[in-house]
């Protein structure tokens, strides 16, 4: 079994610490904050650039010239990773932009001379993302435990799909604000377990831009807000640059005040044991008389008040 591992990924982090093995974790990226344990850990990977102070629309345009310019969006350290001498390194195969992706994969095995065995997780839906928990428990020698988590997840997620919805709203879920994009990936089916009609998206399809115009012509009735890596207070941010635009206005969502903001940089973005939460969340927005008596973290839906 692994006892040195390196994990490319803030949900793979957070697994390898519920499965009890956080101790084998010896190195993380930058943005594996989540248990507040990793975030003492030596760091295998940064980002080339610092997003902290810049606009969604500024970090889309750094992002598309370091794609077209084929320079690093990412940057390993290979001095942690050869002190580090991993024997499993666990990425992702879902976006090149979220995370380390193939390219720092690849470095990250060609610079060391003892190969670690590599675990590359691409989920497109919820199921995936449980069954990605069981296949690290697997690596690590934690099958009983992964297989009783994974239990206590899916319970979870029956008690939102089955209960009975009073309504069923066109709901649309935007990850990004400047360009506009649409939530992919898990996120289309968070919403139809939580019994709303998902829009423009289907489930396992990958976030890509949208126009203004699809969201007019669809009219959700629950917008939310989920930019990639964002909480609720950056995003209501930069909520202010859209909510200038006539075109918004219009939309029933926007005239009904029924705009959320949410925090996905902890329940959303990343697919790993937390997204179960992120479903409850919706499930509370799509249907709060439904699941009045569900609790969820503090700070984690805002809902946007908006003067027409």
């Amino acid at each position: 079994m692994p006892n040195r591992i390196v994990s490319f990924l803030p949900s793979a982090t957070e697994i390898l610490y519920e499965l009890g093995v956080g101790d084998q974790v010896l190195a993380v990226t930058h943005e594996c904050n989540y248990p507040a344990e990793a975030k003492s850990k030596p760091k295998v990977i940064h980002s080339s650039f610092d997003p902290g102070k810049m606009t969604s629309k500024e970090i889309d345009s750094k992002v598309v010239e370091l794609v077209q310019t084929k320079k690093d969006i990412y940057v390993l350290d290979e001095q942690v990773l050869k002190k580090v001498n991993p024997d499993l390194i666990v990425a992702q195969g879902i976006c090149e932009v979220c995370s380390p992706y193939t390219k720092e994969i690849n470095r990250a095995v060609s610079i060391l001379q003892d190969k670690p065995e590599v675990l590359i997780l691409d989920p497109k839906n919820l199921g995936d993302i449980l069954d990605d928990i069981i296949e690290i428990g697997k690596k690590v020698g934690k099958l009983g435990e992964s297989q009783a988590f994974v239990h206590g997840l899916r319970s979870r997620i029956k008690i939102i799909q089955y209960r009975q919805k009073i309504a069923r709203p066109q709901v649309l879920c935007i990850e990004w604000l400047d360009p506009l994009f649409t939530a992919g990936h898990w996120v289309p089916q968070m919403v139809e377990l939580a019994g709303g009609i998902n829009g423009i998206s289907a489930t396992g399809d990958k976030s890509r831009r949208m126009e203004l115009d699809e969201i007019v012509k669809f009219n959700p009735e629950i917008i939310v807000l989920m930019p990639c890596g964002f909480d609720v207070n950056r995003t209501m941010q930069e909520y202010e640059r859209l909510a200038d635009k006539e075109k918004w206005r219009s939309l029933e969502a926007v005239k009904q005040g029924q705009v959320y903001a949410v925090n996905a940089n902890e329940y959303f973005s990343k697919p790993g044991p937390r997204t179960v939460t992120g479903l409850e969340i919706l499930a509370k927005i799509i249907n709060p008389d439904t699941f009045k008596d569900l609790q969820v973290p503090k700070n984690s839906i805002q809902k946007i008040e908006f003067e027409l």
